[in-house]
């Protein structure tokens, strides 16, 4: 657990393209702090970071953009077909996240005491970050509905998408895991309800009511 006696702090995570990202903007909507672990480990792999040093080293100048950048989807090309070297790439980046949440709660704690703080992270679970949270709160969907919004999104084939499904740990086990669930298939309107009866729960917890 990372936070203070007053803080809480909300570990949010589902399947791919389950609705994460959509109920982390409505948390930060009603007045949570988010904190994105893919936007952190897009700071760690910054060009000439350890961390990018690391991943060109493994994975070849191949999955470099001409600015030198990561090109993603080069990467998520190779990572997804390969397990051992999705494992060697989240061994790179994770605890390289990790510290950089750790840095952010601690200024968190400093301005915001008693805030409700949810950390978006894919791989929740699978990276033992469930074992520094408060609450954890799964987002589903249906496989049907994960395989459409990631053809959509991505660009993804029928084949590619399964696989990128398959490269997590199976949503059925995060259920079993969860302390909340959220079904992400719902309408915008039955979330939003649903997401600011559980940030007014979150709120009392913080605020020792």
């Amino acid at each position: 657990m990372l936070c203070s006696a007053t803080m809480i702090l909300v570990g949010l995570t589902g399947g791919v393209a389950t609705g994460k990202s959509t109920v982390a903007k409505m948390f930060k909507q009603y007045g949570a702090v988010v904190i994105d672990a893919d936007e952190l480990a897009r700071h760690v792999v910054e060009p000439g970071k350890p961390a990018w040093r690391a991943i060109v080293k493994l994975l070849g100048k191949t999955v470099l953009n001409r600015d030198r950048s990561l090109d993603r989807q080069a990467l998520g090309s190779i990572v997804f077909r390969n397990r051992t070297k999705l494992r060697q790439l989240e061994h790179i980046i994770h605890p390289r996240v990790a510290s950089e949440q750790q840095r952010l709660m601690r200024r968190i704690a400093k301005d915001k005491p008693r805030a409700v703080v949810i950390y978006e992270v894919p791989l929740l679970f699978e990276a033992g970050v469930d074992k520094r949270v408060d609450r954890t709160i799964v987002v589903t969907a249906d496989r049907e509905t994960q395989m459409a919004r990631l053809k959509k999104r991505n660009g993804l084939t029928r084949a590619e998408a399964i696989r990128r499904i398959k490269s997590q740990m199976p949503l059925r086990k995060k259920c079993r895991l969860a302390d909340v669930l959220i079904d992400g298939t719902k309408r915008l309107n039955q979330l939003q309800v649903e997401v600011l009866s559980y940030y007014r729960h979150f709120l009392r917890i913080a605020s020792g009511s």
